[in-house]
């Protein structure tokens, strides 16, 4: 029944998914299958909302009869494991900047998923908030694993997921103490999904007379993370074309801020910031920012996405709009500079470069800071399933 994002599904695994299998969370986010047809806007909301009480009312989901806290443990093929407590955030901490964030968000897409959900009066994807490792939390984690999973279940890519009920109201309290001590929360995926969030309960709090802060459309939910257990890779970037420069052009442009090396067929990948990968013209290139440009105003100029920015797409290859320019791609980690090399090979792309991850600390410092990331400046794991749990409001 859960599923990946929509969008993640080729139209092929999307179309077979829904065809083979009437239990897909995939038939609440596509109610338009039904009827063999697209359907956008105001309508699908609606639709959405009655495949939703339609899998109510055929009891494939089932509402628990007390507040809860779920246990959401996941492996890995890899062998990485993620442990997270399933509850809700109160929007009000999110106001006051007790949740703090890391990106920017589009006022438009915000806006549109506030409308759906004022719809559909669900929510089916956490937004993954992390914090410093709690001893507390911990111990409360290994002794809920003692017990059997009430859930457990492969998917197609063999992660494993195992999800405990907490119902027990000395760990309920226990949770909760726990979280409380902490100061600050950071979100490490799920902007818009917690900005749209927000902005319904704000809204509805002022449509709501006897509004107490206590109503269901006050809480978000989240899934929590140590610190700790978080996979955070980078982003490759691909470039359509050199801005006009011939290759020795852009080479001597790059000189200016770069201590350049050319590695020629040498798979090369950094391993200290500030230092890059670039693949170019059939070779591989490391490069070094210059020490008389590492000079920073803030923990955001010091971030290596910012720098390949501020050095190297705005003002050499003229790229500004780093979201929505068409001449740069965006390839996550797992599509490397193998992957990056290919493409640039087939001429799809004149170059291609990559860099180091960011470091936990480095987002958290520039949330403090009310700063925000470039666009793709982290890929994150774990990346979380629709369906598995809901809060209606």
């Amino acid at each position: 029944m859960a599923s990946r994002p929509y969008e993640s599904y080729t139209k092929k695994e999307r179309e077979a998914r829904l065809e083979h299998n009437p239990f897909s969370f995939l038939h609440i986010v596509n109610p338009g299958y039904k009827y063999k047809k697209e359907i956008s806007g105001k309508q699908r909301f609606s639709l959405v909302k009655n495949r939703f009480l339609e899998f109510k009312e055929d009891e494939i989901f089932k509402t628990e009869e007390q507040a809860v806290f779920l246990l959401h443990q996941i492996h890995y093929r890899n062998g990485d494991i993620f442990s997270g407590f399933v509850g809700c955030c109160h929007a009000e901490d999110y106001n006051q900047n007790k949740i703090k964030r890391h990106e920017e968000t589009l006022s438009k897409r915000v806006s549109l998923f506030t409308n759906y959900l004022k719809t559909v009066r669900f929510n089916t994807d956490p937004v993954l908030l992390t914090y410093p490792k709690q001893n507390a939390l911990d111990e409360i984690t290994a002794e809920v694993i003692q017990n059997r999973a009430e859930y457990e279940f492969t998917t197609t890519s063999r992660e494993t997921h195992y999800v405990w009920i907490i119902k027990d109201l000395a760990q309920i309290e226990a949770i909760e103490t726990a979280i409380a001590k902490i100061s600050h929360l950071y979100i490490a995926d799920g902007h818009h999904r917690i900005s749209s969030s927000v902005m319904l309960s704000n809204e509805m709090a002022l449509e709501n007379d006897k509004h107490t802060g206590n109503e269901a459309y006050n809480f978000i939910l989240s899934y929590l993370i140590p610190e700790n257990q978080l996979k955070i890779r980078e982003f490759n970037r691909l470039v359509k074309d050199l801005n006009g420069l011939s290759k020795e052009e852009f080479l001597i442009r790059l000189d200016e801020f770069f201590r350049i090396e050319n590695r020629k067929q040498d798979y090369y990948k950094p391993t200290y910031k500030h230092h890059f990968s670039m693949y170019l013209d059939g070779e591989f290139y490391s490069l070094y920012l210059r020490k008389n440009h590492q000079i920073f105003q803030n923990a955001l100029d010091e971030l290596d996405a910012q720098i390949l920015n501020n050095f190297i797409l705005k003002p050499i290859l003229g790229i500004a709009d780093f979201k929505n320019n068409k001449r740069v791609t965006y390839a996550p980690a797992q599509k490397d500079m193998a992957y990056v090399k290919g493409k640039v090979d087939a001429k799809k792309y004149a170059v291609g470069f990559g860099m180091l991850p960011v470091q936990i600390q480095e987002v958290k410092q520039i949330a403090d800071e009310g700063l925000s990331m470039p666009p793709k400046s982290t890929y994150i794991d774990p990346k979380l399933r629709s369906g598995i749990c809901i809060h209606e409001f």
